[in-house]
Parts: C-alpha cells; sequence; structure tokens
C-alpha cells in the first residue's frame, strides 16, 4: 500500500495514529542528527521526521533523500510542541515520526524551485511543464479550472441543455481568423480544417430539433498571439432553439453567479449592468470596458470648436471629435515631462498624434494650451468635466476610433498606476447592439463584426444593403473587469436572409454556397429561431485564479509564438509522412 490518507489531510485528530504516506520532498533539513522532511503531495505538505531512536534504518534512507524524490512512508502522527508550531501550513500542528520509508522514484535537481513566486522564465517552466505543474499555485489553477467546468456543467444539465460533442476534423469556411488545416491522406489534394468555434454544427442541432444544446468545446484559430490567446482554447457553447434574448441572458447570469458562489464563494449581485456598444465606446473608449472605476470620457469637441486652438478647431471641422479624462485631484503627482513623455507614449501607439493637458487650479486652469481658451470657455470646461482644484485633464483631438482607442487606453493605463481599480471587485457587464458590419480597408469590403450568421436590429433592415456600417446586430458580449468572456447573438434563421447578408459581405452565390450550401439547405427545412453564446473558460479561469495570462490556465499550452517548448511542437515529419498526404513541402515553399 503506497499511502492510506494524504499529506495534507493530517489534523491534530490523527494523534497517535500510524499513517502511510506518499509524495515528494519539498525541502530536507538535518538538524543535530535528526531529520526533517517536507513531504507534499496534491494535497499539501506536512513534516514528516526520521530520528536514528526511532528507526536506524528509516534515517539511514532518509540521509540520502534529495528535493523531489517520490517516497511512500510510514509512521505515527503526533502533536508539535506549541514553539513549534508552523502557522504557514494547514498541517502546522502536527508531524508525522517515521519508521519505515521506501524510495519510489530518484529525481534529477529541478531546474528550478518547486514552489510558489519563483523567478524562472516562463520558457524553462513550459520545457519542464510537468514540474511546474506540481507548485501549489498552478495545481490550485487547475483545481479552480475544475470547479468551473463542473459548475458550469451541473448548472446546464438542471436547465435540459444537451451535451453534443461536434466534428473536430470539418470543412474549411474561411470568414474570420484563418484556419488550421489538415491534409486528407484518402482525398488527395483536399484538407480538413479545425474548428474555429462549434457555430455552423450548433446551428444545424438547432435545425435538428436539439433544442438546448451545449458543449466543453475546444477550438482552434491560426491568430497571433498576446497574454490573453492561444491557439487552441476551450469554450462553453450554447445554443437554444425559440431564442428570447432576455431570458438567455438571464439564464447566463444565473450561471455566472453560481460560478462566483461555487468557486469564490462571492454573491455577485443582479442583474449585470448593460451598456449598448455605442455607450461603451462613448464613455470608455471601449467594447469591453472596466467599470471598476470611473474616470470615463468626455467629450468636448463643441467647447473645443470655439476656443482659439487650430488643432482642436480643424478636428471639429473635419467631424473628429475632442474628448478628455479628468485624473481627479493627481495633477501634482505629474511633472510637464512625465505627461508630455510617459503618458503620449500610452496613446501614441493607437495613432493619437499628441496629447494636450491642462491642471486645474483656483481660479482657472494652467498648461501649454490653457491661453486658447478664455474665462467662458475655461468655466465650461470647468463645468463638463466636473473639475476641482488638483485635477489634471487630458485631451485628444483626431477621429472618432483615434480618440477612443487612445483615452480608453490612457483611462485603463491611469486606473492601474494610481490604485483606482478594486481588485476585489467582480463586475459583469453586457455590451449590446454591436455594429453587424464594418468595413476592411485591407479587403476593400464589409465584414462581419461577430460572424455572418447574427441577425440585424429589425429597425435597421432596410439599410442592409444601402448603408451597412450603420446597422446594429442583435448581439452581445459578456465582459468581466474589462476582459471579454464570451459572445452571443440571436442567428439568422430565414434562407432569403442568410442569402442577403452574404451577398452584403461580398460573397457570390457560388462561393456562398461551395462555403455553406449545407446550412442554407438546412434553412429550407423549418429551422426554428435559434441563438446562443459561448464563453471562453480560459479566461473565466484566469479571471477568477488571478493570473495574468492564459498560458497559467492550461495545463500544456502554446508560447507565443505558438510553439510547445515541452514536446517542441510543431516539428518536421518524414518525407514518407508527407508523400502518404501526397504533400512536397519543397514544392510548396517555392
Amino acid at each position: 500500500m503506497y499511502r492510506n490518507t494524504n499529506c495534507g489531510e493530517l489534523t491534530e485528530a490523527f494523534a497517535g495514529k500510524k499513517v502511510t504516506l506518499a509524495g515528494w520532498v519539498q525541502k530536507r533539513r538535518d538538524l543535530g542528527g535528526v531529520i526533517f522532511i517536507d513531504l507534499r503531495d496534491r494535497s499539501g505538505v506536512v513534516q514528516i521526521v526520521f530520528n536514528p531512536q526511532v528507526s536506524q534504518e528509516a534515517w539511514n534512507k532518509a540521509d540520502k533523500l534529495r528535493s523531489e524524490y517520490c517516497v511512500t512512508v510510514t509512521g505515527e502522527v503526533v502533536k508539535r510542541d506549541p514553539e513549534a508550531v508552523n502557522e504557514k501550513i494547514k498541517t502546522g500542528t502536527i508531524e508525522v515520526m517515521i519508521n519505515e520509508i521506501t524510495l519510489l522514484n530518484k529525481s534529477k535537481t529541478p531546474p528550478f524551485p518547486i514552489e510558489d513566486d519563483i523567478e524562472a522564465s516562463e520558457d524553462i517552466r513550459l520545457k519542464y511543464r510537468y514540474l511546474d505543474l506540481r507548485r501549489p499555485e498552478m495545481l490550485e489553477t487547475l483545481k479552480i479550472r475544475n470547479k468551473i467546468t463542473h459548475t458550469l456543467r451541473d448548472f446546464l444539465d438542471e436547465n435540459d441543455f444537451l451535451d453534443v460533442e461536434t466534428p473536430i476534423l470539418t470543412k474549411s469556411t474561411p470568414e474570420g481568423a484563418r484556419d488550421y488545416l489538415v491534409p486528407s491522406r484518402v482525398h488527395p489534394g483536399e484538407f480538413y480544417a479545425l474548428p474555429q468555434s462549434p457555430q455552423l454544427f450548433k446551428q444545424l442541432l438547432m435545425a435538428s430539433g436539439i433544442e438546448k444544446y451545449y458543449q466543453i468545446a475546444r477550438c482552434f484559430r491560426d491568430e497571433d498571439l498576446r497574454a490573453d490567446r492561444q491557439p487552441e482554447f476551450t469554450q462553453v457553447d450554447m445554443e437554444m432553439s425559440f431564442f428570447e434574448i432576455d431570458k438567455f441572458q438571464n439564464m447566463i447570469e444565473e450561471m455566472l453567479v453560481r460560478v462566483m458562489k461555487e468557486v469564490k464563494g462571492v454573491d455577485i449581485p443582479r442583474p449585470f449592468k448593460r451598456l449598448t456598444y455605442a455607450e461603451a465606446i462613448d464613455l470608455y473608449g471601449s467594447d469591453k470596458p472596466d467599470t471598476r472605476f470611473g474616470m470615463t470620457l468626455i467629450d468636448l469637441t463643441d467647447i473645443a470648436a470655439d476656443s482659439t486652438l487650430k488643432v482642436f478647431k480643424e478636428v471639429q471641422e473635419k467631424g473628429g471629435l475632442v474628448k478628455a479624462i479628468n485624473a481627479k485631484g493627481v495633477a501634482a503627482q505629474f511633472s510637464r515631462k512625465q505627461v508630455d513623455e510617459d503618458l503620449r507614449a500610452v496613446v501614441s501607439p493607437y495613432g493619437a498624434k499628441g496629447l494636450a493637458w491642462l491642471k486645474v487650479e483656483e481660479g482657472g486652469m494652467k498648461g501649454p494650451i490653457a491661453k486658447f481658451f478664455d474665462e467662458a470657455l475655461t468655466a465650461r470646461i470647468i463645468e463638463r468635466t466636473n473639475a476641482e482644484p488638483g485635477d489634471l485633464l487630458l485631451f485628444v483631438a483626431d477621429k472618432k476610433k483615434i480618440v477612443a482607442d487612445s483615452l480608453g487606453a490612457l483611462r485603463l493605463h491611469l486606473g492601474k498606476l494610481l490604485g483606482l481599480i478594486d481588485e476585489s471587485a467582480y463586475n459583469f457587464l453586457w455590451v449590446t447592439h454591436f455594429p453587424l458590419l464594418s468595413y476592411s480597408e485591407e479587403e476593400h469590403r464589409y465584414v462581419a463584426e461577430h460572424h455572418p450568421f447574427t441577425m440585424p436590429v429589425l429597425e435597421d433592415l432596410d439599410k442592409i444593403e444601402s448603408d451597412p456600417g450603420s446597422v446594429r446586430a442583435q448581439s452581445f458580449d459578456m465582459v468581466l473587469n474589462g476582459y471579454e468572456l464570451g459572445s452571443g447573438s440571436q442567428r439568422i434563421s430565414d434562407h432569403d436572409l442568410q442569402e442577403q447578408m452574404f451577398k452584403v459581405l461580398g460573397f457570390t452565390k457560388e462561393r456562398a454556397e461551395k462555403q455553406f450550401g449545407f446550412l442554407m439547405s438546412a434553412f429550407e427545412y423549418g429551422v426554428p429561431p435559434h441563438g446562443g453564446m459561448a464563453l471562453g473558460i480560459d479566461r473565466i479561469v484566469m479571471l477568477l485564479a488571478g493570473r495574468s495570462s492564459l498560458r497559467d490556465t492550461i495545463a500544456f499550452p502554446k508560447t507565443a509564438s505558438a510553439s510547445d517548448l515541452l514536446t517542441k511542437a510543431p516539428s518536421e515529419v518524414s518525407l514518407a509522412q508527407l508523400a502518404e498526404l501526397h504533400l512536397d513541402v519543397a514544392t510548396i515553399l517555392k
């Protein structure tokens, strides 16, 4: 028998009892001939003691133990003396006096300590991921992930959703991110694609009469990576027939409230706050705003147009915006150099040509642009921005998108820099009525903001061909603390409207038939109104576990360059394998 209890489960109630434990050597200390070892398993750590007066044989073996040796031990649980209690661990009031030990496996010296708050580089951690996952904070993250997915499944099962798997090898329907392609051996020159999402299949399931579907789905997108993206990721995918947005959103709120209670012990108030896309951009400069602090964007275009500042007047005349944020009470914390260099560096990557600023003082304002505003305009600015002495006003004047992106980024930067964000808060937010389409300068056509199957807002339907950019979608995002958790929408279920949507997106009838003919065919057989959404599990885990990267929420993730440092994937394959797949890499690379 390797063990009859777990290390982290021992308490004073076990005192006087004989236990058998198994795990890894965390630390070893030799104090005056008595050897103390911290033994670790998945449940936690306990101190075990080797005293030659108890067992010379066990002591001799313990003398050879090193970090990460795997052992099984047997001994008696005893209470520690009060002065020896270790309050840093759950088992700190007891220890185990060992009389038997078996070495199960030796270990090389690990490349980094198996403990939290290590300084090892991420590349080293990913190369030795099986060691990294032994660390308590990584193990705890996987436990949180398990609890989240378990809670999601329970909730959806209770609400009569069927867990249905959809294909991993499927048809390439490029419209959005790039597909990962898989060559077919039995169909020379043809390829499968890995699914970017189960979107088409879940709509087909609605056509099949399933009515309520869900899946913990693996998805694949060949896109540029960052901290909150991975080439393969997991989402809880849901679709529902006879779909009503308000009822569906209420159900999602109930589900997330339960997740927060089960996983974090936090009660989240309902209903969740709601903003339209237009309101979110106007107030926060972002479609996924962090609402844990204020400092919203303030439109000063009309006031700026009355000033003598040429840049402001020209922007207004060209249909642009002049907006500002008010950093309350921090004017004295920023020198002119800090604003002109440090804060300007925050907005410049978003296209802002400059960052104007004013410091509010008793009786007026001071700063490089103060001379361009007379007393009346100064009073209007102070009133509009609710400014008080000591406030710092920061302005961007440019096209609407540049202003939103620049000030949105600056707002977040200042929120973190000035400690305005309540890190213990969980602010859920619905963002609704996104644009249905956006114009791609690169492709010279309109593209779907979410996907081509999103239902337009009915009162905007008459503009879908004459003014596509103004059409709103019956879509919605779930946002938590400035991160998009997932997107959903009412789907198009009408054959003619779906054809019209493809036409607006620049599809010929032939292309639409080739890519989506199977879906269009299903639409001819009484498909019910339907809709749904997908929530990113990796991102939910990241936020609830307090991690800063998706890579720390996934057991075996990829790097920012989509590489697996553990297995060294992607890798070359043999010429024989390529020949079986009818591929010639040399020809392809030409």
